[in-house]
């Protein structure tokens, strides 16, 4: 198993099934709340363009994946600079920040999945979309959420499902 692999298996406290993934960041709660919530640094790391009324209710807009066709969603919380969570594709996303006393922030990143199956295929995809969100936080110029279902987004498949991820859901783009 690949040893960067950063995401967990779980059943949330309710009994639904969850891949959690975690990051710490050497930038402010409110320059990482904008790295996840800004159409065009969004663009840089997320799978979609997306779009967010940033209040419980608002509406979630993804558009352009080239692997899902477009969608709106609902934006379940938005308390700035701390936490947004929001519908996608039948899951439930929640970014969770969590300002550390030496100034770095550390974002956990909860995919409630609708499907369990979807573990390893989601964990892998997490795991691209986050390292172009690292590179973002570190100033530097992503290659964009996109690698294919070549490496290093099947390395990180593979190490998902050599680690007991549940597995099998389609793979968008592959199947």
């Amino acid at each position: 198993m690949p040893a960067d692999l950063t995401g967990s298996f779980l059943a949330l406290d309710d009994g639904r099934p969850a891949v959690v993934l975690g990051r710490v960041y050497a930038r402010p709660a409110e320059r990482v709340w904008s790295l996840l919530t800004d159409p065009g640094e969004l663009a840089r790391w997320f799978p979609s363009r997306a779009e967010f009324e940033l209040r419980p209710g608002g509406t979630a807009r993804f558009v352009g994946d080239p692997h899902q066709p477009d969608s709106t969603g609902l934006v379940l919380a938005a308390d700035p600079p701390r936490r947004l969570a929001f519908e996608w594709g039948g899951d439930e996303i929640r970014l969770d920040l969590e300002e550390q006393d030496d100034g770095r922030t550390r974002l956990t990143l909860t995919d409630v999945l609708a499907d369990p199956e979807a573990a390893a295929r989601n964990a892998a995809g997490w795991e691209v979309c986050l390292t172009a969100l690292d590179a973002l936080a570190r100033d530097e110029t992503p290659a964009g959420p996109y690698a294919g279902t070549g490496a290093p987004w099947r390395e990180a498949y593979d190490g998902y499902i050599e680690a007991g991820f549940p597995s099998g859901a389609p793979v968008p783009g592959a199947d």
